[in-house]
């Protein structure tokens, strides 16, 4: 049974209490400038915050830890603010490698007016930051390979001349499955029953196969900006230790509930094995 540590308040204090290296992965998604008010929240937010947070996330993480850092950028006076790529930046300063630059396609556009001037933004960025390389990675098979192909084509050289590829001639494809690649078709929480709980609910199957991919069953995953708890509820069900905190209190007393309620849901199905 996965051991569960709820904590309200503000993270940069509270992660205090985290011991250095003990967490194996972060997976969160943090908020995105000013694009939701998170019940007046927003106001504490700022570059002042997220620097302190990543530098601490650095701290807690074990060496071969990951943190899942899920974000997007606001749109201000015709130009985007470019928010996520200066935390990329600054967890590098930090000392975390960015590992991968993941990206989270959905289904459809929230953007009001975005049309007018520009294609319509259907994505966000998962960084993947790694504390050195990281210690696990479970790939996800799930890609249906194309119609079967035979290898060919050469690969060139530093110097300017071409080297034939290797394995030149073998078969691959036909329909095998396949590595995932690091573009993830998900869709968002579209139902009025989740939405209402927070205003930027991601998918419970993000987190999940996340959780799956950069860590195994037992490990500690930590969500400093928890929300209603969708990265808990996931650690629940693939037997992660989780440790969620929330400086909302009404947010967190939704986490609660969501997380107890996965927690004795396992344990109807255990008990029915």
């Amino acid at each position: 049974m996965s051991e569960i540590s709820l904590i309200q308040g503000d993270c940069l204090e509270k992660m205090k209490d985290i011991p250095d290296g003990s967490v194996d992965l972060t997976v969160t998604s943090p908020p995105y400038d000013n694009l939701r008010t998170y019940n007046g929240n927003i106001k504490l937010w700022g570059e002042h915050v997220w620097k302190a947070v990543i530098k601490d996330l650095h701290r807690v993480t074990k060496d071969g830890g990951v943190v899942v850092w899920i974000v997007g950028d606001a749109t201000i006076k015709g130009s985007e603010t470019g928010t996520s790529f200066k935390q990329a930046l600054w967890a590098m300063d930090c000392g975390f490698n960015l590992h991968d630059t993941m990206i989270w396609e959905k289904q459809t556009f929230s953007a009001v007016g975005a049309l007018r001037s520009r294609y319509a933004p259907v994505f966000d960025y998962m960084f993947i930051f790694s504390k050195g390389a990281p210690k696990t990675f479970n790939p996800i098979i799930d890609r249906i390979t194309g119609k079967r192909r035979v290898k060919t084509g050469n690969i060139r050289q530093a110097d300017g001349t071409m080297k034939p590829m290797s394995r030149q001639g073998a078969t691959y494809g036909g329909g095998a499955p396949a590595q995932r690649f690091n573009v993830w078709k998900c869709n968002t929480e579209m139902s009025n029953a989740v939405r209402t709980l927070h205003p930027a609910v991601f998918p419970e199957k993000l987190a999940h196969d996340h959780i799956i991919s950069w860590s195994n069953p037992g490990d500690t995953v930590l969500d400093p900006f928890m929300g209603s708890g969708t990265t808990g509820v996931a650690c629940v069900n693939t037997n992660r230790d989780f440790i969620g905190i929330e400086l909302d209190e009404g947010y967190f007393k939704i986490a609660q509930n969501r997380i107890n309620q996965a927690v004795v849901n396992i344990n109807k199905q255990d008990s029915l094995k």
